[in-house]
């Protein structure tokens, strides 16, 4: 078994991430008395209750079955009980084989905990699944585009059973739909279930008043936090911080994350806490004063910036989100999704003003050589505008497209975020599709 307290306490202290902190070993390790952690995506948090194993998430359904084998390794306890901190599906997902493993040995299903928002979101993705599916290969570089929000086989084939890749609560009768705060007594312990938005409007925190103890959910993440997402649905930025300021108001002395590593100690954890929300009230208000001011987003994302101090913080990095796009999603909760520029409130094609642009300058080829000149200069936001303007207008062209290519492989190169990557790769990856087909490969 890993120290994982240990290894957090080394990093959060030092400030130094020297080795990774979102690890998924898939390996089972005690965090505390009848407490532990399988590091998977997500992890799985496991309480042995004394009344069966209470499971705070089930990791996704590719990892399932390797969680309940590493939690089958320490304890033969049943499943009491598995709490959807969230309902995505990297969440959820390993929830089948629970319910298998309790089938096999002739236990009770578990029941499930779940904020009542969990069976909407579930009901959404099959309604998107197609798009969820492609925003996910994106998002992921197109190397892990399962892991959030694709329920493949929720579709079931004309006169098929549909088969759920999850439990979902409406199938049970064992359900427990919390609202916005809800108390559950397993054994002898309380457990205080409390609802909060954040990433999502389905989000449960759980306290142990007596132990001290939180399950966080993806609350905490070890990057910065997920509210800025350019492809998914409303993120709740300032809820967020709301929900990490009662947290820290609990005095828990023992956190326990989805993704990343618990933290132990009271005054270590109400800091790491303090600077997340600290982060996410900074975005919301200063956004919010530009709004007021009168500013456009376009204005507003370029000045509202997180010290690079702050984002050098073990569990503040923008490997995943980041903060500009979390800025983008203040605007859209508070502004709507207008940006404030006129011409494209009811905007041209794409491809007619590539088209006029490149009249304009010459030529697409003279865009595309343009383009290449800046990205070699280290402007590749602007070498990006111009790297679009010529592929619009001239969206067969081979050499126009392999310039293009060339431009976003090097932006996703230079960006820190999984998110900017996964876009920026998306869209070399559309050019080398233009160019194979025009070669007729």
């Amino acid at each position: 078994m890993a120290d994982l307290i240990g290894l957090s306490t080394r990093i959060v202290d030092s400030g130094i991430a020297n080795e990774p902190v979102n690890r998924t070993t898939g390996e089972l390790s005690e965090i505390a008395d009848g407490l532990a952690m399988v590091e998977s995506f997500s992890h799985v948090v496991t309480w042995n209750s004394g009344d069966g194993l209470v499971c705070f998430d089930t990791s996704h359904k590719n990892t399932g079955e390797q969680v309940v084998e590493s939690i089958r390794g320490w304890t033969d306890a049943p499943f009491a009980a598995l709490v959807y901190t969230h309902g995505h599906a990297d969440h959820v997902g390993g929830s089948v084989d629970f319910a298998a493993d309790a089938v096999a040995r002739g236990h009770k299903a578990p029941r499930v905990v779940a904020h009542k928002n969990v069976q909407r979101r579930f009901d959404r993705y099959r309604y998107t699944d197609d798009w969820n599916r492609m925003i996910n290969a994106r998002q992921f570089g197109g190397i892990r585009g399962d892991l959030n929000g694709v329920m493949n086989d929720l579709r079931p084939a004309p006169g098929a059973k549909r088969q759920a890749t999850f439990i979902p609560p409406d199938t049970l009768d064992a359900t427990d739909v919390v609202d916005r705060f809800a108390t559950i007594t397993f054994g002898d312990t309380m457990v205080e279930f409390h609802h909060g938005r954040g990433e999502t409007d389905d989000h449960l925190w759980s306290w142990f008043p007596d132990k001290k103890w939180v399950a966080t959910g993806d609350f905490v993440i070890w990057n910065f936090p997920n509210a800025g997402n350019p492809q998914k649905v409303q993120r709740w930025p300032i809820e967020w911080a709301e929900a990490l300021r009662a947290i820290i108001a609990k005095g828990p002395e023992l956190l326990l994350p989805a993704h990343g590593l618990p933290i132990a100690g009271k005054e270590r954890i109400a800091r790491v806490l303090d600077e997340i929300a600290t982060a996410l009230e900074y975005l919301v208000s200063s956004t919010v004063e530009m709004m007021n001011a009168g500013e456009n987003l376009n204005t507003i994302i370029h000045s509202v910036k997180i010290p690079d101090a702050t984002l050098g913080k073990p569990y503040l990095r923008p490997l995943y989100d980041e903060p500009e796009f979390v800025v983008r999603n203040i605007w859209r909760q508070f502004g709507g999704w207008w940006d404030g520029a006129p011409s494209r409130l009811k905007p041209s094609t794409d491809e007619s003003v590539g088209s006029e642009v490149a009249r304009l300058a010459g030529g697409a080829e003279v865009l595309i050589a343009r383009a290449k000149d800046l990205a070699a200069s280290g402007d590749l936001r602007l070498a990006c505008h111009l790297a679009d303007f010529a592929g619009w207008a001239a969206p067969d062209d081979p050499d126009v497209h392999k310039g293009r290519a060339e431009i976003y492989e090097a932006r996703r190169k230079s960006e820190s975020s999984l998110m900017a990557k996964g876009i920026f790769k998306g869209a070399a990856r559309e050019s080398e599709e233009i160019i194979k087909a025009a070669l007729g490969e």
